[in-house]
């Protein structure tokens, strides 16, 4: 059996992994062949395994752990969608704060598994906000200084850079943003898209379906500021159902509105920030909303919202704050309280999980 492409899809909390890889995706199966999209993160009820399932591609997930550490796993997972579901290509991200992919997962696949898995360009994709932060200007966005090395790090380890995001920018600003990254990573081809939009997709499948990695010698393991960085996040996931108490249809789209709002006030009022926040909310029947923040200071995006009101739903919440476990699980049940009591709601609770990189047992 010949090989199939696989590549990995890396950057920063909130830079748009999932929306790139479904818009890439949906052009692959169509100009390329069958394409499958890999969700991970480090923890379980996955928002994006959810959005990515809208798209139409084949879709598996690793939750619990970063791939680079369930190689096994990746493994039987690319095994798996290439004999049951005939992929032909099959891309991953990794959790937004992740570093290390190329050292663990391309390094083995190359060393070991060669003659089943061809490797796409390990790609990067960046959000103009978030690199400001690294541009002469040193964007102040509220995240911590251990936060900003991991986005140099991300860059660093890539085979190819993805400007995300481009429909808010001027020609201008793109081009100073590219001339940025030249510099910046000067060995490191750049590319610009909006994912949303669906923009510079061809010339991204192009490239990605056209050349393979440079297996670059990139590792952070033992890296002391790297572990400093991660310890500064916290994640939280909680999956749970909503209803209206009078069994009345409502705008769920204020519900969820309100629910991020008074999640962002917590953090702000604890002096605390969340860069990457996500919500994935259905009441059947195709009708989803999915709602990010990027960080207490920005707007909330949608993706999708709901097109007409219901008596109920089921939303799953994916935090990654900037945040110590304990405030930040209180925050969320502040939120959820406060939009029963506004709404009239009950809410049951199937599942919650709140960890940071640093906690004892971790």
């Amino acid at each position: 059996m010949g090989q199939i492409r696989f590549m990995v899809v890396s950057g920063f909390l909130g830079a748009g992994k999932t929306t790139t890889m479904i818009a890439l995706g949906e052009y692959l199966k169509e100009h390329y062949g069958e394409t499958a999209i890999i969700a991970n993160d480090l923890g379980a009820n996955l928002v994006d395994t959810n959005l990515t399932q809208t798209s139409g591609c084949v879709v598996a997930e690793i939750a619990n752990g970063c791939i680079c550490y369930q190689m096994d796993n990746v493994v039987d997972q690319l095994r798996r969608l290439r004999d049951k579901d005939g992929a032909v290509f099959v891309m991953s991200d990794i959790p937004g704060c992740g570093v290390g992919a190329l050292d663990h997962v391309y390094h083995t696949l190359a060393n070991d598994y060669s003659d089943e898995f061809l490797l796409s360009p390990f790609t990067v994709i960046v959000d103009p906000e978030r690199l400001r932060m690294i541009m002469p200007e040193k964007a102040d966005i509220n995240l911590p200084e251990e936060l900003v090395y991991l986005l140099q790090l991300q860059l660093e380890e890539a085979d190819l850079v993805v400007l995300n995001k481009c429909d808010l920018l001027s020609e201008a600003d793109i081009q100073r943003y590219v001339d940025f990254l030249k510099t910046a990573v000067p060995d490191i081809p750049v590319l610009c898209i909006s994912a949303r939009e669906r923009t510079g997709i061809e010339e991204l499948a192009q490239y990605v379906t056209k050349n393979t990695t440079q297996l670059k010698n990139f590792s952070v393991r033992n890296n002391h500021e790297f572990e400093q960085a991660e310890a500064k996040l916290t994640w939280y996931n909680r999956r749970m159902f909503f209803k209206t108490l009078s069994g009345d249809k409502i705008d769920m789209n204020a519900v969820v509105d309100d629910l991020i709002e008074e999640i962002r006030m917590g953090l702000i009022e604890r002096k605390r920030n969340v860069p990457h926040l996500k919500t994935f909310a259905t009441s059947g029947n195709g009708d989803f909303n999915k709602a990010s923040l990027i960080g207490v200071d920005y707007d909330v995006e949608y993706e999708q919202e709901f097109l007409r009101p219901h008596k109920n739903m089921r939303m799953i919440v994916n935090a990654r704050a900037v945040c110590e476990s304990r405030p930040m699980a209180r925050i969320v049940d502040d939120a959820v309280d406060a939009v029963c009591d506004k709404y009239e709601l009950d809410c049951q609770v199937f599942f919650t999980e709140c960890f940071g990189m640093a906690d004892e047992g971790r």
